[in-house]
């Protein structure tokens, strides 16, 4: 009888020769269970997206309740539909004064094909300035942003009227001029290997910015709900976009993301043309749903309270000779070794032991710690156990 291992390989596009191949039966908190019930501690919740953890009661009880009532009505923003509504209201009561105006969308890389349109809209500027080795999604326009040409080369012609800065470089800003549309940036970097700003960087793109007319957009994909201690990491660094986008730890494992400024500058997509941005499934009522059961359990039970905390346990408690730097803030750190020949063998013996982690895509000499936020000490104990055993045995081969 063929199995569902040949099927995944014989009928599911593949993205790499060498897949993880986990047969993941249910996940449940902070683990993933196979179908011989051998758990998985999920160190990296889906890539920063299971903050609450897998399958929170909360979350999927509001699924299940939502789906009593409707599902998909129409395309977003012709209707009022409360899930909607009632997520986009909670959002901004906790966003600053000039991110009052949410545009749902259905994942991060269609929040940043929303944000680049909007800002070339509203500023009427074509010219886009975006960081080396940040990663923006894989759509076109996102693949046009992201800082690497290794992953994008193939893919040309892109977006015209793209320059790159580094980031942290702060001579690199004075590129910013009067004929940029738009600012792209994490405010901390991810797939370059968590990289975190310094010097008032931030603080000196926001000016520049100001200056010149540029919308400033924070990727917040990866950073937001809760990750690095804060709700999202604009609030550490008390630096305020114009446009915000977000999406992976918003929807409790359901898919939905959004883009966020002021009614000002959203309002530019209502006319000329008219229907500017339109998303048949953003927004969908029952991953607004889950967003609202995710949100408030963020709040509720004060996860992100702890979120610092906890970080340092890991950092306390990762204590090996081979590790040359933890770099992060919160839960969302990156652990860096000597090789990605030692990442990829400490990843391998790691998953072996029942924890997964993975590399970076443009730091592949470090590995990646960012578990939901409900990881308690026990857990963040047992896991520091493990990728201590798994460092050591690589160095030892």
């Amino acid at each position: 009888m063929i199995t569902n291992r040949q099927l995944f390989f014989q009928h599911l596009a593949q993205t790499s020769d060498a897949p993880l191949q986990l047969e993941i039966e249910r996940a449940e908190g902070i683990y993933m269970y196979d179908k011989d019930n051998k758990p998985y501690i999920d160190l990296i919740s889906g890539v920063s997206v299971s903050n609450v953890g897998h399958r929170n009661p909360a979350v999927v009880n509001a699924i299940k309740d939502q789906l009593d009532k409707y599902m998909h009505l129409m395309v977003y923003g012709e209707y009022v539909q409360t899930p909607q509504v009632k997520y986009a209201n909670m959002l901004t009561d906790l966003l600053p004064e000039n991110l009052q105006s949410v545009y749902l969308v259905n994942s991060g890389s269609e929040a940043i094909e929303g944000a680049l349109k909007l800002a070339k809209r509203y500023t009427g500027r074509s010219e886009i300035i975006a960081c080396k080795n940040a990663y923006h999604g894989s759509t076109h326009g996102s693949l046009s942003v992201m800082g690497n040409e290794v992953f994008k080369n193939s893919f040309r012609p892109l977006l015209p009227g793209i320059q790159f800065i580094e980031f942290n470089n702060e001579s690199d800003i004075e590129l910013i001029n009067n004929k940029t549309a738009c600012v792209l940036v994490e405010p901390i970097q991810g797939e370059a290997g968590i990289r975190i700003p310094e010097e008032n960087y931030l603080d000196k793109l926001r000016k520049k910015c100001s200056e010149t007319g540029t919308l400033l957009i924070f990727d917040e994909i990866q950073t937001g709900f809760g990750r690095i201690g804060e709700l999202f990491a604009f609030m550490e660094y008390n630096v305020i976009p114009d446009i915000l986008t977000i999406a992976k730890g918003m929807g409790g494992g359901m898919p939905i993301g959004a883009f966020v400024s002021s009614h000002e500058i959203m309002g530019s997509l209502k006319t000329n043309p008219i229907l500017g941005h339109i998303t048949t499934f953003g927004g969908h009522p029952v991953s607004c749903a889950a967003a609202i059961a995710s949100l408030e359990v963020i709040q509720n039970e004060d996860l992100i309270k702890s979120v610092k905390l906890k970080g340092n346990i890991f950092r306390e408690n990762l204590k090996n000779n081979n590790i040359k730097e933890i770099r992060g803030e919160g839960l969302f750190m990156a652990v860096e070794l000597d090789s990605f020949k030692r990442v990829k063998n400490v990843i391998d013996i790691a998953l072996k032991k029942g924890l997964v982690t993975d590399w970076f895509l443009f730091c592949d000499t470090a590995f990646r710690i960012s578990p939901p936020l409900i990881i308690n000490k026990d857990q963040i104990l047992n896991s520091c156990e493990i990728l201590n055993e798994s460092i050591n045995e690589s160095f030892k081969e």
